[in-house]
C-alpha cells in the first residue's frame, strides 16, 4: 500500500496563492501517475489533476485550468500543486493520490490517498 501524505494547506485570501506537496515516505512516487482532488463539505469529489509518470503529461479540470499547475521533483520525491488566483470555491480538503493518467489520457479514478490538507479561502 503506498503511503502519501498532503501538507501545505492554510487560510488564504481571494486571489492568494498557496502550494500544496504530495510526499511519500518509502515509495518512489515517480513510479505512479500522481492525481489531486478535493472534497468540499456535501459535494461530490473532484478531481483536479494528473501527472503520469514517464512523459510527464499534465491534466486539470476546467475548474482550475489555468489557475493550477502540478509538477513534480523527483530528488525530493514529492509532487506539488501550485495554486494561484484561489477563490472562494477552492475551500476543500485537498488530497493527492495515486492515480491514471499517461500521453493517452486522464482516468479520475484513486487507489491510495493521504490524510488530507485544509484549504480556505476566505477574506
Amino acid at each position: 500500500q503506498v503511503q502519501l501524505a498532503e501538507s501545505g494547506g492554510g487560510l488564504v485570501q481571494p486571489g492568494g496563492s498557496l502550494t500544496l506537496s504530495c510526499a511519500s515516505n518509502g515509495y518512489t512516487l515517480d513510479y505512479y501517475p500522481i492525481g489531486w482532488f478535493r472534497q468540499a463539505p456535501g459535494k461530490e469529489r473532484e478531481g483536479l489533476s494528473c501527472i503520469s509518470t514517464s512523459d510527464g503529461s499534465t491534466y486539470y479540470a476546467d475548474s482550475v485550468k489555468g489557475r493550477f499547475t502540478i509538477s513534480r521533483n523527483k530528488a525530493e520525491n514529492t509532487v506539488f500543486l501550485q495554486m494561484n488566483n484561489l477563490k472562494p470555491e477552492d475551500t476543500a480538503v485537498y488530497y493527492c493520490a495515486t492515480s491514471y493518467c499517461s500521453v493517452t489520457g486522464w482516468k479520475k479514478q484513486y487507489d491510495y490517498w493521504g490524510q488530507g490538507t485544509q484549504v480556505t479561502v476566505s477574506s
